[in-house]
């Protein structure tokens, strides 16, 4: 049965309703932040666990927290395809980054329920705990843990509040001795799918509800500690001061000039600290960030070598200490040509508005839990339009009912249509 303007529009202003319902779970009462393991966090997963039990999903919590809803395939023995995304946030974030990817998929489960459908496929929705890292500075904390990739060195790190992740996860009922326990076999994954926010302008601009991506960005994440010698503002010549503020101004605008060299690269230094900093003394020690993006790693390997090479040259040059440490680390990711064949084939089937014939095709400059799952099985992404001129990561961060609805009809076609995983060999 094809679905009527009036239920199209009660999906997706159903999906808008539980965004909003979700964002009430802040860990600031003025605006959206919801970091890991925070009380706010805890009550949206309890929420996203109930969601998922009435669409008619079997739920478990894993051993880092992520909400893992199934829903079984006619025959038990099938492999699964897992869709998902994050629910935790930025700090000040939107509301849609991450969450839509579990509410679209849910909404289609839900809808599988009601007209009692199994498909070839077994389905498996993966709320992921930790993505944004915001917290604890753990990015993709949640699917790496899934693979079995955590890194058991991230439980010792502190918030600024200076607890440390594994306490954080005993005061949520969670053992940090058994983060191993998340890990799920790869070999029962057929394929990842992630529905999500474009988190840009480029759908907005050419009139398009939904996209496919095509590639995501690889990126890395460093934290730079510049070491200079605090003095009295008022005595200290300029000629002989080491003033590690100015020496960090001068490597953020280095980053700022290597990465605008063009194409997909992009460079953002995100957090500036000084240590103990006072109007009139001389900043003896800040701590910067670096977060440098490329679509492909050739690109981003030549502008990070090019960035800390000038960074260097900075501090030799005003007498300065520099220290390094990357604490993020992701490839480039392609997503499977025979996926983006199969979402495209769903958009065209379901948006008959779309301006083009054909579904339009673009790459993420964002990272994606699906950068993490690609290390195991192959990957897809469908990208929702986003309002408000494409901005994200900000409480601007807008979509249409209209199109979250496009985004579960597409959905619920590629899903309808997805053949048994086979064991090895093209779809």
């Amino acid at each position: 049965m094809e679905a009527t303007p009036a239920s199209r529009d009660a999906t997706g202003g159903r999906i808008l309703e539980q965004a909003a319902a979700l964002a009430r779970h802040s860990d600031a009462p003025d605006h959206y932040t919801r970091t890991y393991l925070t009380p706010a966090h805890q009550a949206a997963a309890r929420v996203i666990a109930q969601w998922m039990r009435e669409a008619g999903m079997a739920v478990r919590v894993d051993a880092v927290g992520s909400v893992i809803g199934r829903y079984d395939a006619a025959d038990a023995a099938a492999r699964t395809l897992l869709m998902g995304s994050h629910f935790d946030s930025v700090r000040n974030g939107g509301r849609y980054d991450g969450v839509l990817g579990i509410l679209v998929p849910i909404a289609c489960v839900a809808e599988l329920h009601a007209r009692r459908e199994r498909l070839a496929c077994a389905i498996e929705i993966a709320a992921f705990a930790d993505e944004e890292g915001a917290r604890f500075q753990t990015s993709f904390l949640a699917s790496r843990a899934m693979l079995g990739r955590l890194d058991a060195a991230v439980l010792e790190r502190r918030d600024a509040d200076g607890v440390s992740l594994a306490d954080a996860m005993r005061t949520a009922g969670l053992d940090p001795a058994r983060v191993a326990d998340a890990r799920i076999d790869p070999a029962r994954i057929g394929a990842y799918v992630e529905v999500h926010i474009e988190q840009g302008p480029v759908l907005l601009g050419e009139g398009s509800a939904l996209g496919v991506v095509t590639t995501i960005a690889g990126g890395t994440r460093h934290t730079l500690r510049v070491r200079g010698e605090a003095g009295h503002a008022g005595t200290v010549p300029m000629t002989m001061r080491h003033d590690a503020l100015a020496a960090a101004a001068e490597m953020v605008l280095a980053v700022e000039k290597r990465c605008a060299a063009g194409g997909s690269l992009v460079g953002t230094v995100g957090i500036l600290r000084v240590k103990d900093g006072t109007g009139n003394v001389i900043p003896g020690e800040v701590e910067l960030t670096a977060d440098i993006r490329a679509g492909d790693d050739a690109t981003r390997e030549a502008a990070e070598a090019d960035v800390f090479a000038a960074c260097d040259a900075i501090a030799r040059r005003r007498g300065v200490a520099l220290e390094r440490t990357r604490t993020h680390h992701v490839h480039a990711v392609a997503c499977a040509p025979w996926l983006q064949e199969r979402l495209a084939a769903a958009i065209e089937e379901t948006d008959a508005e779309r301006p083009a014939p054909r579904a339009r095709r673009l790459p993420s400059g964002a990272g994606h839990d699906a950068m993490i799952l690609a290390e195991a099985t192959e990957v897809g992404m469908l990208f929702v339009r986003c309002g408000a001129g494409g901005v994200s990561h900000n409480p601007a961060e807008t979509i249409a009912a209209e199109d979250a609805g496009a985004a579960v009809r597409a959905l619920l076609a590629f899903l309808r249509r997805l053949p048994a995983f086979p064991a090895d060999g093209p779809r």
